[in-house]
């Protein structure tokens, strides 16, 4: 796809190649305003974020109807500034991070929809749980007492690779565990897996929802 294309364009080029039940999630981050509101006014109103900070002035902004999805690392002590808006938290990897979020969402009077992340590529820069420790929180009595988070699915980053093998095997292998913890909690209907460069493998594996920036918005703008 050209990147010389605008934002509109892409957009609507990515939602004309994947099915109706997955959803879009217009990775954002480092974009300003405009490049938002012209996604927006496409229709989009599924936008990721990587840092805190950013995606809470950038709500502060823009319509009130956008789903804010957290889809970065989070760390504990940030969690009080999204909890009042944010619509669903990808990237929990610990109990710790998920006591947090209860926290926060019970002061909003409000349940924070979360993902579980699962660690699926090789990188050691790549967060997320294992499967088996997920397994054991999940059908914990700690877990049962919090009544202000909800566990909707899974959520993976595969590794930064062109290598198709490597990309199915670890696909396969989320999905596999969504299929599994489906036994655990009955209501899981999210698997979040895929990005720009090989969400159409993801969604072979049965992926419902993908996050992709560049595809849309063209390059990262890093200071």
């Amino acid at each position: 796809m050209s990147f010389n294309m605008s934002i509109t364009t892409n957009l609507k080029h990515i939602l004309n190649t994947i099915p109706d039940h997955v959803t879009l999630v217009a990775v954002s981050k480092t974009k300003p305003i405009e490049d938002l509101l012209e996604a927006y006014n496409a229709g989009q109103r599924h936008f990721g974020e990587n840092k805190i900070q950013e995606m809470t002035s950038k709500a502060e902004q823009l319509p009130k109807d956008i789903k804010w999805h957290m889809i970065g690392h989070v760390q504990t002590n940030k969690v009080k500034y999204m909890a009042p808006f944010v619509s669903l938290v990808h990237g929990v990897d610990s109990y710790k991070l998920l006591k947090e979020i209860n926290k926060q969402a019970k002061k909003h009077q409000r349940v924070i929809d979360c993902l579980i992340q699962i660690k699926i590529a090789k990188e050691d820069s790549k967060f997320g749980m294992s499967f088996e420790d997920t397994k054991t929180l999940v059908k914990s009595d700690k877990f049962s007492e919090l009544k202000h988070i909800k566990i909707k699915g899974l959520m993976g980053m595969a590794t930064f690779t062109d290598d198709s093998d490597v990309l199915n095997t670890e696909f396969s292998y989320l999905q596999n565990c969504f299929n599994d913890l489906k036994e655990e909690l009955a209501d899981l209907d999210t698997l979040s897996m895929g990005m720009s460069g090989d969400y159409e493998i993801a969604i072979n594996h049965g992926s419902n929802m993908i996050r992709v920036g560049s595809n849309i918005f063209g390059a990262r703008q890093y200071n």
